[in-house]
């Protein structure tokens, strides 16, 4: 077929049913068969053309399309997650292809026997990745396998099967990951660096050891998926200005504080790209690089072989930075290092575990740093959760009863007319939630709160100098129950209420 011949084809007559390529095939061959429909990459052969014309059960041309590089990316991506049956004619698909593994792992897990073990692993990872889910988990039990993916925040059941190969499927996982498959007996950790249809995917895989064999747990980064604009992660346009004034500070620590899975990494991220400026050096030291940062300097976290956050953020003090990330502060020693380097006229962000913003400080001081110190180096903190926003198609409307109208009451909110209820329906799969939403508690350490810091005031007179009722956690969360966006029980469920 000539190069040039394009979608002018698509009049040569109708085209019947014809079977997809295989995933790799598609890929490697720059030919993709999609309803009929031929669609070309610049790089596509003859191999892929007369496969192509095998599979259509026609004399007739198949439509065609020529597409550039992008384009057939695109292309090779929609037909292939389309999220229909998943059974190939040619029995294994690989359409979600690990980078990882060598050709010898990978010549001895592609035996006949072990082809399903392949088929099943592959399907598991797609549609965790399609789903966006956050973490997949591979649980061994008496009876046989259970496959659960976290989404939203919850895990939901995937797969419970009593004739599943478990070890097979562990170990192809460990493989996968660059694990010891003959090491049962000890937790270990990999990674395993992933493609799903021109989308990169990096997958960190835990395992650890149980009554009825391994344990295993991935944890998914879509790092195709970009960074949120500011204002698409529910922050307010207040809270936009503060967030701006902060990565324009020319040095001190800027903390975000929350539990696991609240976010941190994305709001700090969003501070840096706020900072990144042609005339700033900026370095990171993170455990796991989670997104590529363009004019960033990028460093991986190896405890290993001793690259600590508190060694790396040492490193990085030589390497002349303006501002520094450092992923977390866990330890006294990456807390000293990081207010040290804030003293020497470093703008330092930082996560931290905490439960609220003003909770920060105490967290500080728990870790060994003096009080005088934190008041010299603490910029601002920025504590925040999660909610699962209500499915727009399913929330049902109802008056507040009295024990609900108290929670707004207690924190001199106006009660509203009318909150919201998860139902359920199609659309959001039964769970009557689509998305997350973000909230946010964020101080900014002026003259009289750092004063009451450096004279060791505890958290609750901390709070009362620093925010409003408005502005706390859960104020944040009752203003959006009040407007629709989430449940005053996902509220209560993820921030609490303590009178």
């Amino acid at each position: 077929m000539p190069r040039n011949e394009t979608s002018h084809r698509s009049q040569a007559g109708s085209v019947s049913t014809a079977t997809k390529l295989p995933f790799a095939f598609a890929r490697d061959q720059q030919v993709v068969l999609d309803a009929g429909h031929l669609i070309l990459g610049p790089g596509y052969t003859a191999t892929g053309l007369r496969e192509a014309q095998r599979r259509v059960d026609t004399d007739d041309a198949p439509p065609v399309t020529l597409e550039d590089a992008a384009g057939f990316e695109r292309a090779l991506a929609q037909a292939y997650q389309t999220g229909e049956d998943e059974t190939e004619t040619d029995g294994v698909l690989f359409d979600l292809e690990d980078t990882s593994t060598d050709s010898r792992q990978r010549d001895l897990l592609e035996d006949v026997v072990e082809a399903p073990v392949i088929q099943l692993v592959n399907q598991l990872l797609r549609r965790a990745v399609q789903a966006g889910a956050s973490d997949l988990h591979i649980e061994p039990f008496e009876g046989g396998l259970r496959v659960r993916q976290r989404v939203d925040g919850f895990l939901q059941p995937v797969m419970i099967r009593s004739d599943v190969p478990v070890k097979r499927v562990v170990s192809r996982l460990k493989v996968m990951a660059g694990l010891d498959i003959a090491e049962t007996r000890l937790p270990q950790d990999g990674r395993i660096p992933l493609s799903l249809g021109g989308r990169m995917i990096d997958t960190r895989v835990s395992s650890l050891p149980g009554n009825y064999g391994e344990r295993v747990v991935l944890r998914i980064l879509d790092r195709s998926a970009g960074l949120m604009p500011l204002d698409a992660l529910g922050l307010s346009p207040a809270q936009i200005a503060l967030l701006e004034r902060m990565s324009a500070m020319p040095n001190g620590v800027i903390l975000a504080t929350g539990p696991t899975g609240a976010g941190k990494t994305t709001t700090l991220y969003s501070l840096l790209q706020l900072a990144n400026r042609d005339e700033r050096n900026i370095v990171t030291v993170e455990d796991p690089i989670e997104y590529d940062l363009p004019k960033i300097s990028q460093s991986q976290i190896n405890a290993e072989i001793g690259m600590t956050f508190a060694a790396g953020l040492r490193a990085t003090l030589r390497q002349d930075p303006d501002v520094i990330l450092v992923g977390e502060i866990r330890d006294g020693e990456t807390a000293s290092v990081a207010t040290q380097a804030a003293l020497t006229g470093h703008l330092v962000f930082s996560s931290l575990h905490a439960n609220g913003s003003v909770g920060a400080v105490v967290r500080l001081r728990d870790l060994g740093l003096d009080n005088f110190l934190i008041a010299a180096t603490l910029r601002g903190v920025i504590a925040q959760r999660l909610l699962r926003r209500l499915c727009p198609q399913c929330r049902s409307p109802r008056a507040p009863n009295p024990s609900e109208a108290a929670h707004f009451s207690r924190h001199s909110l106006q009660v509203p007319e009318q909150i919201y209820d998860a139902v359920g329906c199609d659309a959001c799969n039964t769970t009557g939630y689509a998305g997350r939403i973000g909230i946010f508690e964020m101080i900014e350490i002026g003259a009289a709160l750092r004063s009451a810091i450096d004279r060791g005031a505890n958290e609750s007179e901390l709070t009362a100098l620093a925010l409003d009722a408005g502005e706390t956690l859960i104020g944040q969360g009752l203003a959006e129950v009040t407007s629709g966006r989430t449940t005053l029980a996902e509220t209560l469920r993820v921030v609490g209420d303590v009178a």
